[in-house]
């Protein structure tokens, strides 16, 4: 099962996630630094990224493993408050600067392309303070901080993802609350944040395609979230509506917009506003695109960038109490197929990655797809023999060369989650999606290859799977 000749094989990393150096040479503080040293309980045991992995100053660690797996792409992102300590170019951190070029340098003397990612969850507290991605003041300040890294690393980086999953980020931070600064706003916050994204990212891409594209050639995406939904009941007819609306409203809301007309779903537009109009609101809870802005938005990806994960079985559940929420919106109940095998909040479904990428094809008029993170979590303590896990991988590689061959997915890139344990968010250090196992107890703070990693050094090395479907 050999992929196409250049099928690019990567792993990716975020910066708070396995930096650590929270404070070190000169770095402002992010959401992040404060959210978790405020503890609490919102994160797993009152854990922090204040350390994490260490590659602030072990990335010749990070190195080794990229070397020994062979990669051919590495995804990893940019702090924006190493880079700009107050999350503008007022001042600018060189020690940041300097960071990031050794990694890009390093990456591309090994024959390593990088994607690099400008911002994944970590916004600097000084913009938080203002209003954070609620504000529209957020668009001129991202905009601002993409551009000093186009001119910045643009001669080197290629393959730019402006936001990782917006999609997600929106709703677990503006409306849910789980995520900082910690503060819910059920059913308003999350479409408010969403519509700054989409903004914030349209206008990132037309500067990089009127300022830096000519003299750079590279591509500027977005990278979202997305998992495959089947209706619970096939047969019922508001279950298979159900399950086309939270499509609509987990992946949709953002890539219509992005990678069609400028603007969101019909359905998430009637919902919205139907639920808000019985709700006692003037007008919609989900803010209107102008005219102008449509125009802007629209077609503002060089390829689709997806990150899957899991499925879920979808069915359709009334809003009868009008209760506020962007679930509420959805009028859906999510739980996955008792049959599934289940670690931690992932389910093991890989026939569900290839459907997504169906989907992605009919919809999105069959664009170039990378798949920027996919993986299975381990608990903790993990095995280094991670043999059922690497099966789950094995399976994952036969759905997309099926996608690639006989479904005739453009697909050019896989990006497995991660390159390293590290701290997953909330859940801290409780669960590990890494290809090698980190000892957070070791101040060294060692890698060692679990038998996945050896097992995808082997797909690299032979550009696929052997034997044959």
């Amino acid at each position: 099962m050999a992929f196409p000749e250049g099928f690019g094989w990567g792993a990716s990393t975020a910066a708070y996630q396995v930096e650590g150096g929270w404070d070190a040479d000169g770095k402002g503080p992010s959401v992040w630094d404060t959210f978790t040293h405020q503890g609490g309980g919102r994160v797993f045991k009152n854990q922090t990224g204040d350390v994490a992995c260490g590659s602030y100053t072990l990335w010749e660690e990070d190195l080794k493993c990229i070397k020994q797996l062979g990669l051919t792409h590495y995804h990893f992102s940019l702090s924006w408050s190493r880079l700009l300590p107050d999350g503008t170019t007022g001042f600018i951190n060189q020690k940041g600067i300097d960071y990031y070029n050794k990694i890009i340098d390093d990456l591309l003397t090994n024959g390593v392309t990088p994607i690099v990612t400008l911002y994944h969850f970590d916004l600097p507290q000084a913009l938080e303070d203002q209003g954070g991605w609620l504000s529209e003041a957020i668009i001129e300040s991202f905009d601002e901080y993409a551009q000093f890294c186009f001119s910045t690393f643009g001669d080197r980086v290629k393959q730019w993802i402006t936001i990782n999953e917006p999609n997600l980020f929106a709703l677990l931070t503006y409306d849910l609350g789980e995520f900082p600064p910690g503060v819910p706003h059920h059913g308003t916050g999350g479409y408010q944040a969403i519509h700054n994204l989409i903004k914030a990212h349209a206008r990132s891409w037309h500067s990089y395609d009127s300022l830096f594209r000519k003299g750079q050639k590279g591509m500027v995406s977005v990278a979202l979230f997305a998992g495959w939904v089947e209706p619970a009941d096939p047969n019922s007819a508001s279950d298979q509506e159900a399950a086309q609306r939270a499509m609509s409203f987990h992946l949709d809301i953002f890539a219509k917009p992005i990678f069609i007309d400028g603007d969101y779903p019909e359905v998430v537009k009637s919902r919205v506003a139907s639920m808000s109009k019985k709700q006692g609101y003037p007008s919609s809870r989900l803010p209107e695109f102008t005219e102008e802005e449509k125009r802007m938005i629209k077609g503002t990806a060089d390829f689709f960038a997806v990150q899957y994960y899991s499925s879920r079985l979808v069915k359709y559940r009334e809003n009868d109490k009008g209760e506020l929420s962007f679930l509420q919106d959805v009028e859906i109940e999510i739980f996955p197929d008792p049959s599934w095998i289940k670690l931690d909040w992932v389910c093991v479904v890989p026939w569900g990655l290839r459907k997504l990428l169906n989907y992605i094809k009919d919809t999105y008029n069959n664009p170039v797809i990378y798949i920027t993170e996919n993986g299975f979590p381990q608990g903790d303590p993990a095995s280094l023999d991670d043999t059922q896990r690497w099966e789950y991988f094995r399976q994952t590689f036969q759905e997309l060369f099926k996608a690639i061959q006989l479904d005739k997915i453009n697909l050019k890139v896989y990006c497995v989650w991660s390159l390293l344990d590290n701290f997953e968010w909330t859940q801290g250090y409780s669960i590990r999606f890494g290809l090698f196992h980190v000892d957070f107890e070791n101040p060294t703070r060692p890698r060692v290859p679990y038998t996945s990693a050896k097992e995808y050094a082997k797909i690299i090395r032979n550009n696929g799977l052997e034997g044959h479907l």
